[in-house]
């Protein structure tokens, strides 16, 4: 049995950990969300969910992780034998995620590239992106690339890699994000933008603003996908959990904010006030944005343009880091093999697995379910479908099987545990119901029924 890595402690945790959850959904997701919901009353709801909904969740895994000392199959197999497929499917999760969330890493390391060689302009021009993700090797080569990164830093172990590079990454991640939010809230007409952000419009609150901020909380947590518990299992005892989780939320709400501060007004300033531009997923990040940047000329859009792919490819690489680190973590628990050859297998598989993702816009493009693209069924199949379940069965399996008091005591090992009945109230009543609409409202909104 090879012997548990652990974090150094409280802060190598917390950075990994918001790491993980900091991801390409805080800043491609989160600001048309917001902007979509009536920006401050999204805000507030979300903030709200954070506390209460997310928290509990967080709480749950991490205690899980740290009280077994194991990834997510062992984890639920060693606290009782009956519920290891709850493991098993959780594991599934990132294994279907991180191949295609290294393809569009590798998008946006290219552009990062085109950006830092001056060619903003051209990433600007009409079907740049469509024409670069529809050529059949190109696109691989940044994959590949950012795969390659990715298992280098998984390669280097949980303190000398993970650790160091969060330590290091994290800390850059914000600085970069609030600098181009100043910057963007300082460009003409972009104030008309940050009013519209955070003022709240109670007419347009809703269920579905409470749906919508509530599907963007789980996905950007990272929970339901075994990371919390692999990276609760690194965790040292004398390490507060409770206070672990409030700093994790911090970053992670910190940074979808800024994101919104930074894209927002941006879009604003450059669309003159259309709220249409902000749409959702790549359109914005890869189509919009290009445009906005180079609409500010000169040496200043190259600037700012390479800063935010910068900052994108930090957020990236952080949340595939935590992805294949969970990965991992399964096989060298089920199997014993060592890091280095653990690594290895599982690269060989994200490459395979990536492939067919990267090919579906080019030369596999007429291959689609239901007007989905193959990476986009990967992304429904794990995130709207997979996730909640894996999510409503671990509160079944903490608040009902195993009870709520074995994790309580975990938590408490490392100090007063302050939100302790909210914590079972929500694990037993309150996060499966919303779980339950998270799962209708997804595939509903997939189905073009509801859309979110």
């Amino acid at each position: 049995m090879n012997k548990r890595s652990s974090f150094t402690g409280k802060i190598g945790f917390v950075l990994a950990a918001a790491g993980s959850a900091v991801g390409l959904g805080n800043i491609w997701r989160f600001p048309y969300l917001a902007a979509k919901y009536g920006g401050g009353i999204f805000l507030l709801v979300y903030l709200i969910l954070s506390l209460t909904f997310g928290f509990a969740l967080m709480v749950g895994e991490i205690a899980l992780g740290r009280k077994t000392g194991q990834s997510a199959i062992g984890a639920f197999s060693s606290l009782n034998k009956k519920y290891k497929f709850i493991g098993i499917m959780a594991s599934i999760v990132p294994m279907m995620i991180l191949p295609y969330y290294a393809v569009i890493g590798g998008w946006v390391t290219k552009y990062l590239t085109v950006f830092l060689t001056g060619q903003g302009g051209a990433a600007a021009a009409e079907g740049y992106f469509e024409t670069f993700i529809a050529q059949p090797m190109e696109p691989i080569g940044w994959f590949l690339l950012f795969i390659g990164a990715t298992a280098l830093i998984v390669l280097l172990g949980v303190e000398k890699g993970i650790e160091s590079v969060s330590k290091f990454l994290m800390p850059v991640l914000v600085v970069l994000t609030l600098g181009i939010a100043i910057y963007s809230m300082c460009m003409p007409g972009a104030m008309e933008g940050v009013l519209y952000y955070i003022t709240p419009d109670f007419s347009k609150f809703s269920a579905t603003t409470v749906l919508a901020a509530m599907g963007q909380l789980f996905y950007s947590m990272s929970l339901a996908m075994g990371i919390m518990i692999t990276y609760g299992s690194y965790m040292k005892k004398d390490v507060s959990i409770e206070a672990s989780v409030k700093q994790i939320e911090l970053f992670d709400t910190g940074v979808a904010f800024l994101a919104g501060l930074m894209v927002i007004p941006a879009v604003f300033s450059f669309s003159g006030g259309d709220e249409s531009a902000l749409g959702k997923g790549p359109g914005l990040m890869f189509v919009t944005l290009p445009k906005v940047f180079n609409s500010i000329g000169g040496v200043g859009g190259g600037i700012v343009g390479t800063l935010f792919f910068l900052l994108v490819l930090f957020a990236a690489l952080t949340s595939s880091i935590s992805l294949m680190e969970t990965v991992v973590s399964i096989f060298r628990d089920k199997f014993g093999w060592s890091r280095k050859t653990t690594c290895i297998i599982v690269l060989l598989g994200c490459i395979g697995l990536g492939l067919p993702s990267s090919l579906g816009f080019g030369v596999w493009s007429g291959i689609s379910f239901a007007g989905l693209t193959i990476l986009d069924m990967f992304d429904f199949a794990s995130n709207s479908i997979l996730m909640p379940i894996v999510a409503l069965i671990t509160c079944y399996f903490i608040g009902y099987v195993i009870k709520p008091q074995p994790l309580i005591d975990e938590v408490e090992l490392s100090g007063k545990f302050g939100r302790k009945k909210m914590f079972v109230v929500m694990i037993k009543y309150i996060a499966p119901i919303c779980i339950i609409l998270i799962l209708i409202s997804s595939v509903l909104d997939v189905l073009g029924i509801m859309k979110i």
